[in-house]
């Protein structure tokens, strides 16, 4: 039996390629050795790992959009709520100061006043603050004997924020997150 012989190696050549055979022959059985890949290939099943790359970089993007937007706004309310804090404090201290005025200003050992609001100006106005300020006088008339010296003792609690109900501090049936509260006390004697 004699073996069929195989056909030669196509010859080199510049931009055209030539065929093994004669017309007519098995070239259709050869394929293209110009350097393209057939169709169906690796090529052609490879092409949407770009895309899906692409998109999982996108959701990654968006997803750290979103996180730093929200960090944005909790930095934002917490600098808002400790300027709250803060001027709820020096509204507060200037309730203490107006009401140990009223004590300690007058001679002699005065009554104690009644609650008293005070609303703020300036600095502390565009805060709406209201500043509620009672006293307690121990003994409640008269004075108490150390020595030669006679003294009355008063406690003055100032209580200051940013949403009175019905004008007085403190607001405890608010629930709104930028509410600010701040409560001092202060013991004199005369």
């Amino acid at each position: 039996m004699m073996a069929h012989p195989l056909p030669a190696s196509p010859a080199p050549s510049r931009g055209r390629h030539q065929w093994p055979g004669k017309a007519g022959s098995t070239a259709a059985a050869w394929k293209c050795t110009t350097g393209r890949v057939a169709f169906g290939s690796f090529a052609n099943r490879s092409t949407g790992f770009t895309m899906m790359s692409m998109l999982f970089i996108l959701v990654a993007l968006a997803a750290m959009g979103v996180a730093l937007a929200s960090l944005s706004q909790r930095q934002q309310l917490g600098s808002a709520g400790e300027l709250a804090a803060a001027k709820a404090y020096q509204a507060s201290l200037a309730g203490l100061e107006w009401g140990s005025f009223q004590i300690l200003h007058p001679n002699g050992q005065p009554a104690c006043f009644a609650a008293k609001n005070i609303t703020l100006p300036d600095q502390l106005s565009d805060f709406t603050v209201t500043v509620t300020v009672t006293c307690t006088r121990t003994p409640g008339a008269g004075t108490v004997n150390d020595g030669d010296t006679q003294l009355a003792f008063y406690v003055l609690v100032a209580t200051a924020c940013n949403i009175p109900a019905a004008g007085t501090c403190p607001n405890g049936a608010t629930t709104e997150p930028a509410y600010a509260e701040r409560q001092l006390s202060r013991t004199l004697s005369k």
